[in-house]
């Protein structure tokens, strides 16, 4: 028994993106902490739990730190969740909603996990689970990847949104798993949010020094160390999409669909349309649908018609 469940593959048709393909659909939107999330982090509590701890401590931007809060609920253990600025009210109401602690410190990711990491000093009983850097949620989120081959669903190359990497690093686990590490990983970002792409481009991890895309769930100023060295050792293919082609995927993802997704999720679905090139040689993409609780209709009608 898990705390993340299966979720379904829908199909889109070629007709959907200008690729002209037709695309899988995996819809961890409906993990009921609304992203992949919960994979990694579930798998993390759920082992510590079972070694006895029964305090965590979490920095998210916010999504992490709902699926932590999530899985800390089911399993009557205790939470404190550290978020930046940056994380809206609506994110931070639904932390609280869960019974978690919540405080607010700095304006990244990097701040928050700072605070986190004083919090978790001073109560050595506490486990401190990072959001994105840690094996044991690299191997949840290869289950994704799991239920794809399980179902028999072929696909030539995996589309995916970055910020820390975590997601990444779990389906080159979950490839690795099948025999499938020949697999290409489309790895995107949005501009503003694109330490990925800027540390390929150096060839050594580069650390931004702010986030300034409004896709802040891809708001890692830094990847993980691994996730950088992935790139140096199979087919990741780096891109870059813009806030506005974004939020554009996530409105007509919506309308095609009826889900609401983040702009980090729409960034995945937007390369589809962006760089059509980029996919000639595939056949059959998957993408991850990776959701995000810091959607709703008014703040994506928002982000269309902003600046």
């Amino acid at each position: 028994m898990t705390l993340h469940i299966e979720t379904p593959v829908f199909v889109a048709d070629p007709d959907y993106s200008r690729s002209a393909l037709p695309i899988l659909l995996k819809m961890d939107a409906f993990q009921p902490s609304g992203s992949f999330k919960l994979r990694g982090l579930g798998l993390r509590c759920e082992r510590d739990f079972a070694a006895g701890i029964r305090r965590f401590i979490c920095a998210s931007g916010g999504n992490a730190g709902f699926a932590a809060a999530y899985a800390a609920r089911e399993l009557g253990a205790s939470m404190s969740i550290v978020v930046p600025e940056s994380t809206s009210p609506e994110a931070r109401d639904a932390i609280r909603r869960l019974g978690a602690r919540l405080d607010v410190a700095g304006n990244s990711f990097d701040d928050a996990h700072a605070h986190a990491r004083m919090l978790a000093r001073g109560d050595g009983d506490a486990s401190l689970l990072h959001p994105f850097d840690d094996p044991v949620l690299w191997e949840g989120h290869a289950t994704l990847i799991d239920e794809v081959v399980a179902r028999g669903h072929d696909f030539d190359c995996v589309i995916l949104g970055v910020g820390g990497g975590g997601l990444m690093a779990g389906v080159a686990e979950g490839l690795d798993r099948h025999g499938l590490a020949h697999i290409p990983i489309i790895a995107v970002e949005t501009f503003g949010a694109d330490s990925l792409a800027l540390s390929i481009e150096a060839g050594h991890v580069q650390t931004l020094p702010a986030i300034t895309s409004i896709a802040t769930s891809l708001g890692a100023r830094a990847v993980a160390e691994h996730a950088f060295e992935l790139t140096t050792k199979r087919p990741i293919i780096p891109l870059r999409v813009t806030d506005r082609d974004a939020v554009k995927a996530c409105l007509r993802f919506a309308d095609a669909f009826r889900v609401l997704v983040e702009p980090a999720c729409g960034a995945a679905l937007a390369a589809l349309d962006v760089h059509p090139d980029i996919f000639r040689p595939f056949k059959r993409p998957l993408v991850e649908i990776c959701g995000g609780i810091g959607v709703s209709l008014d703040r994506l009608t928002n982000w269309r018609i902003g600046p």
